[in-house]
């Protein structure tokens, strides 16, 4: 599954996904992919969720899921 966030909900995306298909599911987030500046995190949703909690995110989000 493959989400496009704005930087204001992409913690609340994170959680909410966490919720419903689990904490441990892996993922990717890739923030500013187009821009020289450009960053990915990968981890469990929940692991992804303190990452973003910790650092105020900045930029346009690409969430990718995996699948079950």
């Amino acid at each position: 599954m493959i989400f496009y966030e704005s930087p204001y909900r992409v913690v609340k995306t994170l959680t909410q996904l966490a919720d419903h298909l689990g904490g441990e599911r892996q993922a990717s987030v890739s923030r500013e992919i187009s821009k020289l500046f450009a960053e990915t995190a990968r981890g469990t949703l929940e692991s992804l969720v303190t990452h973003f909690t910790g650092q105020e995110p900045r930029g346009e989000f690409v969430i990718v899921v995996a699948g079950k």
